[in-house]
């Protein structure tokens, strides 16, 4: 059922530009209809935001699960789902499935898997998974090794006009590693690569999609390196779009000192140089896109020997606080925060959201930016709190959340 209109009143709404700014935001039929200096009209509920940020809801480019609690506590209203399921999301059935199981307070866009069964060999049915509901293909948590298959895979995907969201790792040199090479890896006895492992698969399908015309989106990258030949790509017009997670501008891999298995990530935490390239990144615009990697691990994943256990951390609920962290650091201001959280993650789904616009979606997000709350691992409302930011104070929550201008939270 449609919910009835909607005029959320007393706000700060932020806008594609500008500081954000005192107003109200009107919902009809589940799209924004008006914005600014708004009343309500007779037969409209009305919410008093209180002085809190009118935002969008926040758009997650790449989680491995679907946690609804957790998306909805983190202000997430739309997730795209990443191919590796089980089984993997590498037919259109699956895709169709997938693309319905957030319904009816969650928006879920799956990722169309590159390869039959995530193996890197034989290209998946991408048409039919796009017409059954796939915003983009993914390469899964692995980099592709063999580039005919890539370039393949590029030109249909240019073709199909679907971005490619692939993982930066060569895995011909990172192995088995558990870690980055450096001191620390050392000090630990650790598997380790060295940095340059994520800056070799970055060149190869940097120098592929430019020769296809592909869009390409790097879901994380983490190195200076590698960031260094993204900004050359984009100065030079190719069309690529990067991503980060907040692990990699919070942490470095001295938080691997007491082999907390919670910092075993893909990739693995990197130096505190490569941590100041992401916010200098993130700072010049080389980086597109926040997400959250959200990847709940239980304790059988997690409590074992650090190499042995299983990478990832349950990150939805972190995901907006510790990006205003950025913010209160003068890195950068709300509006760029909501369009690296928001707008350009639906822009690259082709999604009618992650802005405050006229006709678009009323995926809607209350923000109060400075309440302050401590991160507790045991009071998660995610299926697993394997987050490496337990106990660590942060600022920000959302106080309403909003999915076609129903609420939702």
């Amino acid at each position: 059922m449609t919910p009835r209109p909607l005029t959320i009143t007393g706000g700060r709404l932020v806008l594609a530009h500008g500081a954000p700014q005192p107003g109200a935001l009107r919902v009809e039929q589940g799209r924004i209809a008006a914005l600014g200096d708004v009343a309500p009209q007779p037969g409209d509920d009305v919410l008093d935001a209180k002085g809190a940020l009118i935002a969008p809801g926040l758009v997650d480019l790449g989680v491995f699960a679907i946690d609804k609690p957790a998306f909805h506590f983190g202000g997430i209203t739309r997730a795209a789902l990443m191919p590796d399921q089980g089984p993997p999301l590498d037919h259109p059935a699956r895709v169709r499935f997938a693309a319905q199981s957030g319904k009816p307070d969650m928006w879920v866009h799956p990722l169309a898997a590159a390869t039959r069964g995530l193996e890197g060999a034989e290209l998946a049915e991408l048409a039919l998974m796009r017409d059954a509901g796939a915003r983009a293909v993914a390469t899964g948590r692995r980099w592709i090794a063999d580039s005919g298959v890539v370039h393949r895979l590029m030109s249909y995907c240019a073709m199909l006009g679907l971005v490619l969201v692939t993982h930066a790792e060569d895995a011909g040199i990172a192995g088995s590693a558990v870690a980055t090479a450096g001191e620390m890896a050392t000090r630990l006895g650790l598997p380790s690569a060295p940095a340059e492992a994520e800056a070799l698969a970055v060149a190869r399908d940097l120098a592929l999609a430019e020769m296809t015309g592909c869009r390409l989106h790097f879901r994380q990258v983490t190195t200076a390196a590698a960031l260094a030949l993204v900004r050359a790509a984009k100065a030079r017009g190719v069309m690529v779009t990067a991503g980060v997670t907040p692990a990699h501008f919070m942490l470095s891999d001295l938080e691997l000192a007491h082999f907390r298995t919670f910092c075993r990530l893909s990739p693995p935490l990197r130096s505190e140089a490569d941590r100041q390239a992401v916010i200098a990144a993130i700072v010049d615009g080389t980086i597109d896109v926040i997400a959250s990697g959200h990847d709940p691990r239980g304790a059988e994943d997690k409590r074992l020997p650090f190499a042995d256990a299983e990478p990832g951390m349950a990150g939805a609920e972190t995901l907006l606080p510790l990006t205003l962290t950025l913010v209160r650091d003068g890195a950068m201001d709300l509006t760029r925060a909501f369009t690296l959280l928001a707008g350009n993650p639906a822009s690259l789904l082709g999604v009618p959201a992650g802005r405050l616009e006229v006709g678009l979606e009323a995926d809607l997000a209350l923000v109060d930016p400075e309440r302050p709350w401590i991160v507790d691992r045991s009071k998660m409302a995610a299926t697993a709190g394997n987050t490496p930011f337990d106990r660590r104070p942060v600022e920000g929550r959302v106080t309403a959340l909003f999915k076609g201008g129903a609420r939702i939270a």
